[in-house]
């Protein structure tokens, strides 16, 4: 007998993969909460029954929400890391050589033990010394701050459940405000070929509040139609005026200095999504 999970997408289109094995499963405070493993993907975390991450193709996802940012402002000292419970964008933020200490706010206690127990290949950075690993509300935590950080990476699940509020102009004008004088930050903003209203509000929110916004592309296979967005607001810096020789030589699987450039070359349905042709 053969049995697959199933993401319901929306009303017409369901996503489906086999499943070898049921790792975990629990309710927690805030979501339900599954490790699955997957055929050809490994293992894979699952919240309120959308796929988060699989251990195939994590690193397309966690290279280009953090290293882009990383990379576009001059001198990324301090970081701050909203969600991202299973330690992917931890792990590439702290081995960025210019970041000096990271804080990672996730609302989520259990996401992370799950991550620790069955997500090894991510999570294996959580306890790195430039990291400090805080469970509270993200949205509390960042209403607190004020021009505290260099970059803010916003690694949120889609808009449900706990995540609802990390996608509204109030809580990207507070980013503003938790920001240095040239901070910037980017957030997952979802599929362009699915969620086409949700990224043209976002992007209209970001470049009302911030001297540059930018929307970025990346392949994740494991994600909805797999074209992935992210929107960056920035005060002063634009990821187009990086010059590839002050990249860090890391060991990118994905990420690279010509993939930083074309990953802003959108589509045209999407540039005239967001206004831009």
């Amino acid at each position: 007998m053969e049995l697959w999970y199933t993401e319901n997408q929306n009303s017409h289109l369901r996503l489906s993969c086999r499943v070898n094995q049921t790792l975990h499963v629990e309710k927690t405070p805030f979501q339900h909460l599954a490790v699955l493993d997957a055929a050809g993907f490994g293992r894979m975390l699952v919240l309120d029954g959308i796929v988060q991450t699989t251990v195939w193709d994590e690193y397309i996802y966690h290279e280009m929400i953090a290293h882009v940012p990383l990379n576009t402002h001059p001198d990324p000292k301090r970081i701050l890391i909203i969600g991202g419970g299973d330690g992917g964008t931890a792990r590439e933020v702290v081995r960025h050589p210019r970041v000096e200490g990271a804080v990672m706010v996730e609302i989520d206690e259990r996401v992370v033990a799950a991550a620790r127990k069955y997500l090894p290949e991510l999570s294996s950075h959580l306890d790195d010394p430039k990291l400090e690993l805080r469970f509270a509300d993200g949205i509390k935590h960042v209403a607190e701050c004020d021009a505290e950080y260099d970059v803010i990476i916003i690694d949120s699940t889609d808009p449900v459940g706990p995540a609802v509020g990390l996608f509204s102009r109030e809580f990207y004008e507070m980013v503003s405000k938790a920001l240095k004088e040239d901070g910037l930050f980017v957030a997952q903003s979802e599929s362009p070929l699915f969620n086409r209203d949700l990224i043209a509000r976002i992007y209209r929110d970001v470049a009302g509040i911030f001297a540059v916004a930018r929307t970025y592309l990346a392949c994740v296979p494991s994600y909805p139609g797999g074209m992935w967005s992210f929107t960056m607001g920035s005060k002063r810096y634009d990821p187009l005026t990086v010059k590839p020789e002050s990249i860090p030589a890391l060991a990118y699987r994905y990420y690279n200095a010509e993939i930083h450039r074309a990953a802003f070359a959108l589509p045209q349905f999407l540039r005239k999504l967001l206004g831009q042709g």
